[in-house]
This record gives C-alpha cells, structure tokens and sequence, in this order.
C-alpha cells in the first residue's frame, strides 16, 4: 500500500465534508459520550444503502472482525484474492498516513475519477437522506456510516469482483454489518473498548459474533474456552457451519526474521487443494503466521474453486504492522495498541533488534498501566508522548503508569530501572527519540497507536521533513 501519496483536491474536499460529521474514532467526551448508544446502530446505514440500491450487494464480500490483527488479515485475504485475479475492494480503519489506505482496490488506490464520483453519488445521497422522512427519525449519520457508504459505492463504481470488510467498533452494530457475506472471519478477541462492548471477554465476544449470519460460514481464530463456546453457540443458533482454525490447520516451521515471517500450514481436510502450502509474509511476527492461516481458511472457504495464491502474501504491504522504516539504527513503527499485541510486538523486536529505546504514546480509553508493565522491563529509555492530535489522550497519566512499572520493576530486580521521559508533543517526541537512538546507536520501537504511527510516518515519508527531522536528530 502506498500509503503516503498526496490526493488531489477533489479527493481531500470529499474526505473533509466526510470529518465534519461525528467521529466516534476520534473520541466523545461529555455529553457526546453519555449518548454515544445513539450512535450505534444500523437504521441509518440500511436507509442510505436502500436509497443507494444496496451497494454493498455489488459483488461477493468476506467480512472480518476481532480484536487483534483483524486489519492484517484483511490486508492478506485482498492480496491473495487480487493474485488470484480477482478485482478485489478492501475497507479498513483506521487509517496511517492516507485516508485512501480505509478505501482501496487491493494493494493500491482507486484511480482518482472512482473516488471523485463515488464523493459525489455519496453527497447526493446525503442530501436526499436529509430531506427525507426517515431522517427526522434516524439522525444525522456518522462519518463511520458515510465512509462504509462510501466504501460500497467506490466498488461497485469500480465493477469489483470481490469486497474484504473490516469492522471499525464490534460487530453486531458495526456500519459493515448490513452485508451478507460468503463467509464471516473472527480474530482473536482479548479486552478493548469495553465503555461500548462489554466489560468481559464473552460480551465483547457476544458483539462480535453479530456478524456470524444465518447458513453462511464463519473462520474463527483460536480463542480461550469462554470465548469460543460464545462463537459455537451463535454459529449453532443461526446453522453457521464454524471452522476452527485449530481443527482445520497446523502451522509449522515458523521462522521470524527482520524481512518477515515464513511458515508451513497443513490443512486437515483439502479435497479441492493442497494440503500443505508454504508462506512468506513481510511482516515479522509469530501472530502474522497465525492472520495468514485465517486468510488462507477463509479464502478457502469462500472460494473452494479458486486456486491457493499463497504468493499473493508475499507482496502484502501494510503500514504500521511492525514496519521498518530506517536500518540504521532499525526504526520500527507499529500499531499495537492492546496489552495482548504489545506483549507480541514487544518480544519480536527484542528476538529481532534486542534492548532498544521506546517511544510510546496511546489513546485515553486503552489500558496504560497494563502496558507499561510489559513494556518497561524490556527497553533502556522509555519516552512518553501525545498520539498525535486526533484521539484524545492523556500523556501525563501514561507517564506516572511508566515511572509506577519502573518502580516496580527497579523493586523486583534491584537493579536501574530504564530512563522514562515525558515529551507530551508528538513531534518533539518523534526528534528526540530519533535523535537518542542514532547517538547511542541503538534500535528504536514506535508503537501504541496507529494515530501516533501516522504522525511518524509522517514525519519521515516525505523527503522534505525527514531530512530536517534528520538534522534535528544530529545535534
């Protein structure tokens, strides 16, 4: 994904009118939070899908859901599907450096007259939606209902043969969840955004499990006991058949190296493929070889007769999934923004880089002290900041959960704890962290937010800044 390319104005005037309606993704605060029920719900996406006859009809869909490596699994269901040749439309959120990288024609950008037309059918819609009866009772619709809208209406412009769709916020009242997929793929879930989902596993389950539909097939990564059996019973209710990824695929002989992960999946029952297929994804990481089974089953599944293009893999491009964005000293930027996949990102870059430097900053609904208590022990200098501007956050409360963690951990060893500065501006932040890791030459680890990835990205993509962000970091 080229993920850092300038829209042309007609383009960025479409993805502004988009931001002016509300935005759970960047946060609600007072009273905007006590209603934010309100905004969940189904009733005004099924009424602007109906006037714009039903879009997301336009071609077949494979729907993804979880909570971690959700978005990666769609990036490799896409990329197998367009090896294979089919035309193949991927919906993810939220984005890194380019709004286009939530809507995109496999691994690339719609061509700009889609994205043009697409803006002006959705504007159409809008107005017409405004003046019609069933708004005065729907409300206005939120900038996750338009870009989903949107979404829908690039593809079928673009004649798609196939759509891959992320959910942004749960399932069962996710804006994705009007369509009917071929089949429904579920990742793990672990704890997030639970003032929307749920205080427990099983309930943030229950909600993603909404999108299991009634006779078509759902692809479920390894759970814990609870957790499955919430799948098992909503697949039993609504006569889903449910493939288990454990009970269908072996993974073996993984190998993580900087370049990426290679593995050997064995499938148990293959009577229209190979058993066995071997895979590259350019992407480290022993979770990445587990997303990559789950693509494969689900491409599977969804297209029996379609042949196995494992290869699509190996040209997956994906921002912010353990990306390296400088050698020298490795710069590793990535999105991991839940204790789960901090633990994971975490342990790679030590296997890969060793001890290095830390730049962290996340949004104020994630569990902080949680992931400082991972993090800490395993780096020498930790440097708390901003995730940028768009979600809200709270840098000095992250902070005081690290210098806790390094109390702790100084408690536990006895011996110094790493250094944890607080630099509450993301930019510099990003210097300073640059600055330190080349001057002591050590690896340096982003992470804790896509937001903050992005800043970063940012930052270093485009030549003009990198190279001050670079003479910044020199003195």
């Amino acid at each position: 994904m080229v993920g850092d390319t300038v829209g042309t104005p007609e383009s960025e005037k479409i993805y502004s009118w988009l931001c002016s309606f509300i935005s759970l993704e960047r946060g609600l605060g007072g009273k905007a939070a006590s209603a934010a029920e309100e905004h969940f719900k189904l009733d005004r996406i099924r009424i602007l899908a109906d006037m714009a006859d039903h879009p997301e009809n336009s071609a077949p869909v494979l729907h993804v859901a979880g909570s971690k490596g959700k978005g990666s699994v769609t990036a490799m269901i896409a990329s197998m599907l367009e090896a294979a040749g089919k035309k193949t439309a991927r919906y993810m959120s939220p984005h890194v450096s380019n709004w286009r990288e939530r809507i995109s024609l496999g691994g690339g950008f719609f061509p700009e007259p889609v994205y043009t037309a697409a803006g002006k059918e959705l504007q159409q819609l809008c107005r017409n939606y405004k003046d019609s009866p069933p708004a005065r009772h729907g409300g206005e619709p939120t900038f996750f209902e338009l870009a989903t809208l949107y979404f829908f209406l690039c593809a079928r412009i673009a004649r798609c043969g196939a759509l891959v769709v992320e959910t942004g916020l749960g399932g069962r009242l996710d804006a994705t969840n009007i369509v009917d997929p071929l089949v429904s793929v579920i990742t793990v879930i672990e704890k997030e955004h639970t003032g929307f989902l749920g205080n427990t596993l099983e309930a943030i389950a229950s909600e993603k499990a909404g999108i299991i539909k009634a006779g078509r097939p759902v692809v479920l990564a390894e759970q814990g006991d609870a957790v499955r059996e919430v799948f098992v019973k909503t697949a039993a209710e609504r006569n889903a058949p449910l493939l288990y990824l454990p009970d269908h695929v072996e993974i073996r002989n993984i190998r993580i190296h900087r370049e990426g992960t290679d593995c050997a999946l064995r499938f148990s029952a293959s009577p229209a493929a190979a058993k066995e297929a071997a895979l590259t994804v350019p992407i480290p990481g022993r979770i990445q070889a587990d997303n990559a089974a789950l693509a494969v089953l689900a491409v599977r599944t969804a297209f029996p007769g379609l042949p196995d293009c494992p290869g699509g893999l190996a040209k997956l491009s994906l921002p912010a999934r353990f990306e390296r964005l400088d050698k020298y000293p490795p710069l590793i930027v990535d999105g991991a923004h839940t204790p789960a996949s901090i633990t994971q990102c975490a342990a790679t870059f030590r296997e890969l880089y060793g001890k290095g430097i830390l730049l962290f900053g996340c949004a104020s609904d994630k569990d902080a002290e949680t992931m400082a208590g991972i993090l800490v022990p395993r780096f020498f200098r930790c440097i708390v900041t901003a995730p940028g501007k768009v979600r809200d956050s709270e840098p000095r409360a992250v902070y005081e959960a690290f210098i806790r963690s390094a109390e702790a951990e100084e408690k536990r060893t006895g011996s110094a704890p790493p250094k944890i500065l607080l630099i509450p501006d993301t930019a510099e932040a990003v210097t300073g962290a640059l600055g330190y890791a080349k001057e002591r030459e050590l690896p340096l680890l982003v992470c804790g937010s896509f937001y903050l990835a992005g800043e970063i990205r940012n930052m270093l993509m485009s030549p003009g800044r990198r190279a001050s962000v670079r003479r910044s970091g020199d003195r």
